[in-house]
């Protein structure tokens, strides 16, 4: 609708009409030669009306992806359950990969390509589409790592390649993933390390081991814990009451109830005076101290002190602390970067940390915004 309208001016009425991009007003003194009943010419202003124009109404924020289960974000996506069903999420919050399976009710990250995943009692694998690519037969499985699984057939232990052939038969009463081609295993009550073939290479005479770190392997000797090299050669002495696997070059070791660092010559970096402590991670340790955590330099320096009542280690540049209950996340000069909002959260991975919302699951990213998007294509309807 169009029109004019004669009137005098009124210039608020003019303002909100502009304002709600519903009109027009054209001022126009004295030009129209109007005249009142005195003859007297006076001010005109001039309404014009012009077709309305489309307003734009604010888009409602699009809620957060939320779970009853999911994991960390691993090689482009992370695991997603809700309810029943199961997927794995991408970075934009899509639903790129769901189980086809409706019997699975467990999965576990993509490593190498392929996902541990549960029906019943039994594992199989999954392959980048959500189908089976190594079918459901094993007791027990883990994620590949340098190109083989451990799995269990029967009672005893063994190791698969990605086509679910077995490469070392199962013969084990323990067995953890290959790390620089070397897989801690157990024959009876002794443990020893074997090659990618399955031949050993550090006989089994540890009363206790774990898998290596760095290279490095921590071992029990008598009643005391040391390193083992990759030959299996004790570089550093069994000499202390607990060992740790070193990571960011240090290691943690334990003499009696105290905790302190060593470096790969064995030598003590941080003097063993820590009530507890993690491990080193992106140059920072979590210690705790008088039942507060904080966080220290490769020195023994406090870099972030004792405050929260629980901390995590760094990843990403980020690192999940908690404070009066509530968690979120420090950079690491002990800055909020997100703040603590959440029941729990986990590590940043991949550009996104696992957050809990109550009793549900969702991802931030660095900047502390809730991931969104579709998820599983008619989720929104649930």
């Amino acid at each position: 609708m169009s029109g004019c309208l004669h009137h005098r001016c009124m210039p608020g009425l003019a303002i909100a009409l502009a304002l709600l991009g519903l009109g027009g007003c054209e001022v126009r003194s004295g030009s129209l030669g109007d005249t009142d009943r005195n003859g007297e010419t006076q001010a005109t202003t001039m309404l014009k009306f012009i077709s309305p124009q489309s307003v734009a109404l604010a888009q409602p924020m699009p809620s957060p992806l939320l779970f009853d289960t999911v994991s960390d974000y691993a090689e482009g996506v992370a695991m997603v359950r809700l309810k029943s069903r199961i997927g794995y999420l991408d970075g934009e919050g899509q639903v790129t990969i769901e189980v086809a399976d409706d019997n699975v009710t467990t999965a576990a990250p993509y490593a190498e390509s392929l996902a541990v995943a549960r029906v019943g009692d039994f594992f199989g694998y999954l392959d980048r589409t959500g189908h089976w690519a190594i079918d459901v037969q094993f007791s027990l499985a883990k994620s590949f790592s340098e190109g083989l699984a451990v799995v269990k057939g029967g009672t005893k232990y063994g190791y698969i390649n990605p086509e679910g052939e077995w490469v070392v038969e199962p013969q084990f009463d323990l067995a953890e993933p290959f790390v620089d081609d070397r897989a801690l295993v157990k024959l009876a009550d002794r443990y020893g390390y074997i090659d990618p073939a399955g031949r050993s290479v550090v006989a089994a005479t540890f009363r206790d081991a774990w898998s290596f770190s760095e290279t490095l392997a921590v071992a029990k000797q008598e009643a005391q814990y040391g390193y083992l090299d990759l030959t299996g050669t004790m570089v550093i002495p069994a000499q202390y009451d607990g060992a740790f696997n070193f990571s960011d070059g240090l290691a943690r070791v334990r003499q009696g109830r105290q905790f302190g660092f060593i470096n790969p010559d064995g030598t003590m970096v941080i003097a063993t005076n820590l009530a507890f402590a993690s491990d080193f991670s992106e140059g920072l340790v979590a210690v705790l101290q008088d039942r507060q955590w904080g966080y220290m330099d490769q020195t023994g320096e406090w870099v972030i002190a004792p405050q929260f009542d629980y901390a995590a280690d760094f990843s990403e540049g980020l690192a999940a602390v908690q404070q009066q209950g509530r968690y979120g996340f420090i950079n690491p000069a002990g800055d909020w970067v997100i703040p603590p909002a959440y029941t729990n959260a986990g590590p940043f991975s991949e550009g996104r940390a696992r957050v809990q919302l109550e009793n549900r699951w969702g991802f931030v990213n660095r900047a502390g915004q809730l991931l969104t998007g579709s998820g599983f294509k008619d989720q929104a309807n649930w």
